[in-house]
């Protein structure tokens, strides 16, 4: 998919180290917030199959393929989070194949091509679109730069993030907001 981030730059930011720090965490105390309410989003995927856009470690597959889902795919641009991911499906007598949409500048496109994969149901998680966090990520965006990383993050508006899902099928289950800084909602043919 054209125009995503340099994926040197994704890379750099989400690093092995990035990812072992994300399984020790998983290891521990499971899921954390916005993870486990797309697993709860999900709702029952007793023989579904399911594909994890930026799925980072797996985490959210391994507690779907647990809750009965048939097969699950991770795509995933950074190579760092490939060893921990092995690492935990591995550990479950499984082999290896959240937060994208911030992470992608052509959010119809990405929209567009989840929706058109989803047979079912589509969950995601996103930035919410209030006056701090918008500062917030331009903070990020500020010191990004300043670092020379050319990654940059993004808080779509939700009707951006709609739009391309209902124009393939796909219409608003439920919306909820996770905390201060995250939201979440489901979508369903």
């Amino acid at each position: 998919m054209a125009g995503c981030c340099n994926p040197i730059d994704y890379r750099r930011l989400f690093s092995r180290k990035y990812a072992s720090r994300d399984a020790k965490r998983y290891r521990r105390r499971g899921l954390g917030g916005t993870s486990r309410a797309l697993v709860e989003l999900a709702g029952d995927v007793n023989g579904a199959t399911v594909l994890d856009v930026g799925g980072g470690i797996g985490a959210i597959e391994l507690e779907l393929l647990a809750a009965g889902a048939e097969r699950a795919t991770n795509v995933e641009l950074s190579g760092g989070y490939e060893e921990a991911a092995t690492a935990l499906f591995s550990e479950r007598g499984l082999s290896v194949l959240h937060r994208v949409v911030c992470c992608y500048p052509d959010v119809d496109a990405l929209m567009g091509a989840a929706a058109e994969h989803a047979r079912r149901r589509l969950v995601l998680t996103y930035p919410q679109q209030h006056l701090v966090m918008r500062l917030g990520l331009r903070a990020i965006n500020l010191w990004l730069r300043l670092s020379g990383c050319g990654f940059r993050t993004y808080v779509h508006p939700f009707e951006r993030i709609l739009v391309p899902a209902e124009r393939n099928g796909l219409s608003l289950e439920r919306r909820e907001r996770q905390g201060f800084f995250w939201e979440s909602a489901a979508l369903v043919r």
